[in-house]
Order: structure tokens, then sequence, then C-alpha cells
């Protein structure tokens, strides 16, 4: 149910990192490591099952804000969670997504062939 603002102490900007912040750049996370991170935890910190879930609730719409800026990798195993990081200009689908998106612009499209 709705509360009114006065009902809490303070409140706080909602500012939340972006992936270059947040990320290693070499490095590859689940969603809860995510969720972790957001939280200024280590992605291997412990907690508790109700804080996890707390945690992956924030950091599944903190994901799907900030999809263009990431990559996605399938998961290691069959039954394995996938994984996310900040997209680099060395990841090979940034520079496919690139020359796509030329492509679609017409430009660096060689017609003479």
């Amino acid at each position: 149910m709705p509360e009114p603002k006065s009902a809490f102490d303070a409140t706080y900007p909602c500012d939340f990192y972006e992936p270059e912040e947040l990320f290693e750049s070499d490095q590859m996370y689940t969603v809860p490591e995510i969720g972790r991170l957001l939280q200024g935890l280590e992605p291997d910190a412990e907690v508790d099952p109700d804080t996890e879930a707390v945690l992956v609730d924030w950091a599944v719409p903190w994901v799907m804000a900030h999809a263009e800026d990431m990559v996605i990798a399938e998961p290691l195993t069959e039954d394995g969670p996938g994984y996310y990081g900040v997209a680099t200009d060395e990841d090979p689908s940034a520079a496919s997504d690139a020359g796509a998106d030329a492509d679609a612009d017409g430009a660096d499209t060689d017609e003479s062939a």
C-alpha cells in the first residue's frame, strides 16, 4: 500500500551506477552478483536468501535499463545462470552492431560488387 512521503524520516535521490562504473571491463556477472555490486558489496558476499531476493528485484530492472551498454553471455552450464558485463570496443558483438548500424544508414556498404 502506498505511504505518504511524510511517513519517512528522509528520502534520497535514486542514483544508480552506470555499467562502466560498476563492472570490471574484463569480467561477467550474474544477476545476484550485480545486485550485490549495486549495494556496494563484493560479488561473492554472503547474504541471506531474503536479502538476495531483494537484491535480485533491484538488479533486474537496472540490467534492463542499461541493456544498451551491456553484453550478455550464455550460461556456462546447461542449468547455470546467464552472465552480463559492460560492453567495450573489444567485444565482437559491439563491432558487429556498429557495422549493422552503418549498413542500416547506407554507409560503409560496397554497392559496386
